[in-house]
């Protein structure tokens, strides 16, 4: 389905409705109404998801199962203050930042200015890393604060919808087009760290819990509702040595699965 809507013309001018963000909001209403419950055991099936690891006893509707909650303990997140962790469930992938650009193994490249709409915060993060964060339909949706800190307020910026499976990623640059929200945050240990969340097909809404906000490292930030969805990290020049199985991956084109709270990276 996805290289008939990507790589076909008729599959392009269907993808315009697809991926405008009305149809995003019309399907997200009618997934956060009860009417939407009799998608939630066939979506746990099809997607082999053990929800007694979840608080799963009151769903009034699908995106309740879709942004479900994981039961304590389920995700420990590594308390070293050295640690640099995971923010979420996802396969990661990681670039550096060269001349302002993120270039991916068979995809389309784009700027963290272009990502941001900002060259003054995007000029930060030259010659540190990109990491990217994908999230399929399986994934636990929720995200979580890397470190103890402060963050600004969340930055919307509006877009199209396209989803974030490699049969878009390696024609479009999806991570520019899309709608996304981003904040800075001011980490005890890792300098400042922008996080963006990154909406797609069908994504109803990010949902983010603050505005400006003291947090703390396993603190959750927030959720996004159905759909893939993306999560990227921009981290500063010298911040981090990340694992080297994962850039060794990453410099194959490959992802790497990841959980929340797992250790990524250490400290420099």
């Amino acid at each position: 389905m996805l290289d008939f809507l990507y790589n076909t013309i008729a599959g392009r001018l269907i993808l315009k409705i697809l991926t405008a963000p009305v149809v995003s909001k019309v399907c997200g209403a009618f997934l956060d109404s009860p009417v939407s419950k009799f998608l939630i055991a066939p979506f746990v099936r099809a997607n082999s998801i053990d929800l007694s690891q979840f608080y799963s006893d009151d769903f009034k509707c699908f995106n309740d199962c879709f942004a479900r909650r994981i039961r304590q303990g389920m995700r420990p997140f590594d308390g070293s203050p050295q640690a640099f962790v995971s923010p979420c469930d996802g396969l990661l992938t990681v670039y550096e930042i060269k001349d302002g650009l993120v270039i991916p193994v068979k995809q389309s490249r784009y700027s963290v200015a272009s990502l941001l709409h900002s060259r003054k915060l995007a000029a930060r993060y030259e010659g540190g890393y990109c990491l990217v964060f994908r999230l399929c339909v399986n994934h636990y949706h929720r995200y979580a604060y890397i470190d103890n800190g402060v963050k600004s307020v969340n930055h919307f910026i509006p877009g199209k919808l396209h989803t974030v499976q490699p049969a878009a990623l390696k024609d479009i640059p999806v991570f520019t087009e899309n709608c996304r929200e981003f904040t800075v945050m001011n980490t005890e240990n890792f300098g400042k760290v922008t996080q963006v969340e990154v909406g797609a097909m069908l994504v109803g809404k990010i949902r983010n819990f603050h505005g400006r906000h003291v947090f703390r490292r396993g603190e959750e930030k927030g959720c996004f509702l159905y759909g893939g969805s993306t999560i990227i990290l921009l981290v500063e020049k010298g911040r981090v040595v990340m694992d080297d199985k994962i850039l060794r991956a990453s410099s194959m084109g490959q992802e790497t699965d990841v959980v929340m709270g797992m250790k990524i990276g250490n400290k420099s």
